[in-house]
């Protein structure tokens, strides 16, 4: 008999179904938080029966644990954990552990995509194209692959598995799988994640409305209040507000913190660990602590919400030659010009400082003024009113 102890999100559950491919009736799955992980390993040592495989994908064990798994093994217990994580890196040093940040070919790793080549490696599990395609959809999705190379349908399968229960999740792809020879969607699902993606993208307008900013241990971060698509909001927040250094998506029914990011000099899983989590470089989780719930919640709620650049001026844009038009809450005019090869920054006509470019200018009065692109009425408003200054003399 196996025991699979395996993350519960989708590449997790992707885990789960493949392990349930592999073994049918003969493993026990349990889908757990990064959390409760620990939990279920204890109680699966203490029985001490080493006729029971313990596998463990997508989650990695606390130190305690990781001493109590090495002497499970050297007392002949069989385990193997199967992880992507860098934060897991040093399990490599145990016979049980294999942890990959990158596939053979050079890619980001999943767990889903590590733990299917263990099964056929070991030929517990022979492959197919449709398993093929819904590992591939799993590891782009997990790994955000997915928006480099525009895959939408390995979207649309995190979307479906939020859709469904776990149970019911499993079972209609592990039924998919034995018996298709091709992964895809049927058409009720697809008439479901097409209202699906409809609900997320009003979800995601109103959610950034609710943004707020601070600097934490000299990182900018941006705030939000959220139970729902984490990675969809953390990705269009990065778009929307990319001065900011990382978002961090505060669930307090949850006690959890989603942490992401679309810059390649922050690491959010270095973030995450001091509050009891990790996960990827741009991509992490970590629990609520009291220090967590002191930084993220306490800390900003007398802030005053981020507002995004006006979408659809045509006059006070930020592709123009001459100048453009920022302000805040505390209605400060703030002009962005062009002189000669830099830029100035002018703050209700007080000159603050020169930027080699307009992208570090603007991020400057971002992340310090925390300011944002006025419409065009009220750009125009302020070219009439120094117009007409000008032509008075004063």
């Amino acid at each position: 008999m196996y025991t699979l102890l395996t993350h519960n999100d989708l590449d997790g559950v992707g885990c789960g179904i493949l392990g349930k491919l592999a073994f049918g009736d003969q493993i026990d799955v349990r889908y757990n938080s990064i959390a409760s992980l620990n939990r279920q390993v204890e109680q699966f040592l203490e029985k001490k029966d080493v006729s029971q495989t313990l596998l463990i994908t997508d989650l990695s064990v606390s130190e305690k644990n990781e001493e109590a798994v090495e002497e499970f093994f050297r007392n002949g217990g069989q385990v193997t954990l199967i992880d992507h994580h860098v934060t897991a890196i040093h399990l490599n040093q145990y016979e049980w552990g294999f942890v990959a940040v990158e596939d053979e070919e050079g890619r980001p790793a999943s767990a889903t995509s590590l733990f299917y080549q263990y099964l056929m490696t070991h030929e517990f599990l022979t492959g197919s194209r449709a398993i093929d395609e819904f590992v591939e959809l799993v590891r782009q999705y997990d790994t955000w692959e997915w928006e480099r190379l525009a895959n939408q349908d390995a979207k649309r399968l995190n979307d479906l598995f939020f859709m469904l229960s776990f149970e019911e999740f499993e079972e209609k792809m592990t039924r998919r799988l034995l018996e298709n020879e091709q992964f895809g969607f049927d058409e009720l699902e697809t008439k479901l994640l097409d209202i699906e993606e409809n609900k997320i993208e009003r979800y995601i307008r109103r959610k950034k409305r609710e943004v707020y900013q601070t600097f934490i241990e000299g990182d900018c971060a941006g705030i939000v209040h959220a139970e729902s698509y984490h990675s969809e909001l953390g990705n269009e927040l990065m778009k929307e507000f990319n001065h900011l250094d990382y978002i961090a998506i505060v669930m307090v029914g949850g006690k959890r913190i989603s942490l992401r990011t679309s810059h390649d000099d922050i690491d959010v899983s270095k973030i995450a660990g001091r509050y009891q989590g990790g996960g990827h470089q741009k991509a992490s989780g970590c629990n609520l602590t009291q220090e967590g719930f002191r930084t993220f919640v306490e800390h900003t709620f007398q802030l005053e919400p981020l507002k995004a650049d006006a979408f659809h001026n045509k006059f006070n844009t930020k592709d123009t030659s001459t100048f453009c038009m920022f302000s805040n809450h505390k209605q400060d005019t703030i002009i962005l010009s062009r002189s000669g090869e830099e830029w100035q920054i002018e703050i209700n006509t007080e000159k603050e400082g020169m930027y080699p470019s307009f992208e570090e200018a603007e991020r400057h009065i971002k992340r310090n003024h925390y300011a944002w692109l006025v419409r065009d009425d009220i750009y125009v408003d302020y070219l009439r009113k120094h117009y007409a200054a000008y032509r008075s003399g004063k």
